[in-house]
C-alpha cells in the first residue's frame, strides 16, 4: 500500500467521522456522505483513510463510492449542476436542456469549467416529475425549465 497523500486537517475531519460513528463498517454509507461532505470530493486516498479506520478492505469502500451515483471520486464545481434524465423530464425535454447547459458551460457531462465554478451531471430521477424538465444546482430545484432561461440562471449565480 503506497503512502496516503492527503492534508492533515483532511484526514483529522475523515477520522473524526469515522469515530462519532464508531468506527462500525455498517455506517459506510452514513460516512461516506458526511466525508464527502466535508472534504468535498472521495478521492482514492480519502477512501484508503476510511477503510483503514472501519479496518474493511478499500476495495469495499471503492465498491460503494462507485455504485452510488451521489458519491464522486473528482471534485465537483461550487455550483454543481444535476439534469434529471428520468422518463416524465426526458420526454418534456431535458435532453434540450443538457445540450444548452453544455453550451454554455463549454464542458461536457462529468465535468468541471476551468474556473471551478461549474461542474455538470446527469441524474436518473429527482422526483419531482410534475415539474418536469428539473435540473437541480446544489440544493435548488428548477422546474418547468426551458432552454432560454438556462444563460440567466447561470449568470446569476456568477
Amino acid at each position: 500500500m503506497s503512502e496516503i497523500k492527503i492534508s492533515c486537517t483532511a484526514r483529522q475531519q475523515i477520522e473524526t467521522i469515522c469515530d462519532q460513528c464508531n468506527n462500525d463498517p455498517g455506517e459506510l454509507i452514513h460516512i461516506l456522505h458526511e466525508v464527502q461532505h466535508a472534504v468535498g470530493f472521495l478521492p482514492e486516498d480519502v477512501q484508503r483513510v476510511i477503510a483503514v479506520k472501519l479496518r474493511i478492505p478499500p476495495s469495499k469502500v471503492f465498491g460503494v463510492v462507485t455504485f452510488y451515483t451521489f458519491f464522486t471520486m473528482t471534485p465537483k464545481g461550487r455550483h454543481p449542476i444535476s439534469v434529471c434524465m428520468g422518463t416524465a423530464c426526458y420526454v418534456r425535454g431535458a435532453e434540450k436542456i443538457l445540450e444548452e447547459l453544455k453550451r454554455v458551460l463549454n464542458i461536457e457531462v462529468g465535468e468541471t469549467t476551468p474556473d471551478g465554478k461549474f461542474s455538470l451531471d446527469c441524474l436518473r430521477c429527482v422526483g419531482a416529475c410534475g415539474l418536469a424538465p428539473v435540473v437541480t444546482i446544489g440544493d435548488k430545484v428548477y422546474g418547468r425549465l426551458q432552454s432560454i432561461e438556462i444563460k440567466k440562471i447561470l449568470d446569476a449565480l456568477e
